[in-house]
């Protein structure tokens, strides 16, 4: 059981903000908020909340943990003028680079990080043509080690021949049975519509009628896209999707930064999600949603760079702005919370609030506020003054996953030998051509 007195609570949407509460933790759940509770009990951990704000864990609906050894590559790679180039010259090389170890160190590392900054789930989205099977055991290795929640997909695709599309189906159904994790689900990740033929969507939609899970996909990411599915199908990316009954109330469809009005009233008619990735977006000049506002579940994630919501939420509300769209702050918590959504979906359980019979996911940060702090102007304070750097603690699933700034265990070993595994990726890498 776990006591937190004398804290502030922040709540995101609606937004929220009681001063001086106290909350009780047992096993997974919150079972009390009250002024001054006294527990009892041999097992009782309490945890000073004077002056600080606990607030549900942040989520990142959308994320590449692949990506993370990454970061100051030194591999050779051409120059890009646009999108698929990016693709095929960097991420369809470092992909195809992975092994088992480099990828439960991305896994190790990238939860790390997430926990560190706040975010208790990330929905990744994992691809490694030459490591298929057993690669998501590798990865939920590194998502179980630290304790983070996720749910994780493998990435369906035809670009790598038809016996890889069949392989990451067999992943994806394996994974999905075999993993008993009160912290992990699955998802049945695919590519993009342009890089899938009729034959593997209708494997995947038998697939999801089978798991009863949601497709984890790309759609409308860049005009290529578009163009591609409309030359080759002659359809658009969410009819075709429809067709093949692809779209229920847990598919998670990323970007739709090239959506038309009917595809946006086909993703909300199907009760679907959007996950907005503003800060990946502007990286790869691929554009911006500005019907951001009419997608009913829209989400925000990183695309892979990293899992800083506090920093990905700054870059969507700056972003906004610049495109003329205005989001006013307390949208973005909006969008922010709607993750939470993903969870319950998911998990079948309550997320997303500090409130009686919901998850124990939570942060606990030590901001200090120079100004008046209300539900008002909660997105604010959140837009403007609120960091990664003020995270204190992170509670997931009733545990303490991270106390003090602090992990139960040495990080600096884990990162030395990130190190040596981003090398020997990146020397993997060079021998591949785009």
């Amino acid at each position: 059981m776990i006591h937190i007195r004398n804290i502030n609570l922040i709540n995101l949407n609606p937004a929220e903000v009681k001063f001086n509460y106290d909350i009780l933790i047992e096993k997974n759940l919150i079972v009390k908020i009250e002024k001054n509770i006294r527990p009892s009990g041999k097992k009782l951990k309490t945890i000073d909340g004077t002056g600080k704000y606990i607030m549900p864990g942040l989520v990142c609906a959308h994320n590449h943990f692949y990506s993370v050894l990454s970061r100051g590559i030194l591999a050779s790679i051409p120059h890009s003028v646009n999108f698929v180039e990016i693709l095929k010259n960097l991420w369809w090389r470092l992909d195809r680079a992975h092994n088992q170890k480099s990828i439960y160190y991305s896994g190790l590392v990238g939860s790390l990080e997430a926990i560190k900054n706040g975010t208790t789930a990330v929905i990744d989205h994992h691809a490694s043509p030459n490591f298929i099977k057993g690669s998501l055991c590798a990865l939920e290795q590194g998502f179980s080690k630290m304790g983070l929640r996720g749910i994780l997909a493998y990435e369906i695709t035809d670009r790598n021949g038809k016996t890889g599309a069949i392989q990451g189906i067999g992943e994806s159904k394996r994974f999905f049975h075999e993993t008993n994790s009160e912290l992990i689900k699955t998802s049945i990740g695919a590519h993009a519509s342009f890089t899938l033929s009729d034959k593997t969507l209708q494997s995947i939609s038998s697939l999801l009628k089978e798991t009863k899970t949601g497709i984890h996909i790309h759609i409308a990411e860049d005009k290529a896209d578009v163009k591609r599915t409309r030359e080759k199908y002659h359809t658009s990316i969410c009819k075709r999707l429809e067709k093949f009954d692809l779209l229920n109330d847990k598919a998670l469809l990323v970007h739709g930064v090239h959506l038309n009005k009917s595809e946006i009233d086909i993703i909300n008619n199907h009760n679907s999600f959007l996950i907005h990735n503003p800060r990946s977006n502007m990286n790869n000049s691929v554009g911006y949603l500005k019907q951001i506002l009419m997608i009913d579940n829209c989400c925000i994630g990183t695309d892979g760079i990293g899992s800083d919501m506090f920093e990905e939420c700054r870059f969507a509300y700056f972003k906004s702005k610049e495109a003329r769209v205005n989001l006013h702050p307390n949208q973005i918590l909006k969008l922010l919370f709607n993750g939470n959504r993903i969870l319950s979906r998911y998990f079948n359980k309550k997320f997303g609030r500090i409130a009686e019979g919901f998850e124990a996911d939570l942060i606990i940060t030590d901001y200090k506020a120079a100004t008046p702090i209300n539900e008002k102007n909660l997105g604010s304070h959140f837009i403007f003054g609120f960091s990664s750097k003020n995270v204190e603690t992170s509670i997931i699933g009733g545990k303490i996953v991270y106390e003090n700034r602090s992990f139960p265990f040495e990080v600096e070993s884990i990162y030395a030998e990130s190190r040596r595994q981003a090398e020997k990726l990146w020397e993997r890498m060079n021998k591949i051509k785009p």
